[in-house]
């Protein structure tokens, strides 16, 4: 494991195409992936972009228990779908859990920040307009 001044380097991933006419993925292998980086053993997360075309990404992220993303907004639409696990989600007015199976979304512009309560898996999709 590294020391906390030498950086977290990821390893080359085999690229996958993230464009197409039709994508699929078997999501508990990827997660299995995420969670074999030294990403995920060196800091408790570890993230993957599935798809992205100009108005659209889809990301399959990995937290461990107590891990958690800052407040930050988009300046898109977006969804979280836990997979597994529990999401915490404080918004500027409310929290939010989310447990597996859960689809929470959420409009351009609004401050969140996510927390796994235990190890979770969940994909973020961003949509907005291409013009």
């Amino acid at each position: 494991m590294p020391n906390e001044t030498s950086p977290v380097t990821r390893p080359a991933r085999e690229p996958h195409p993230v464009t197409g006419a039709a994508l699929s993925f078997d999501l508990a292998a990827e997660a299995d992936k995420l969670r074999r980086e030294p990403t995920w053993a060196a800091h408790g997360h570890n993230a993957k972009t599935l798809v992205k075309h100009p108005d659209f990404r889809v990301v399959l992220i990995a937290l461990r228990a107590g891990a958690r993303i800052s407040e930050h907004k988009t300046d898109h639409c977006v969804t979280i779908h836990a997979l597994e696990g529990t999401l915490r989600l404080q918004l500027r007015s409310e929290t939010l859990e989310l447990k597996s199976g859960s689809l929470l979304a959420l409009e351009q512009t609004v401050l969140h920040d996510i927390e796994a309560v235990t190890d979770s898996l969940f994909v973020l999709s961003l949509g907005w307009s291409s013009s």
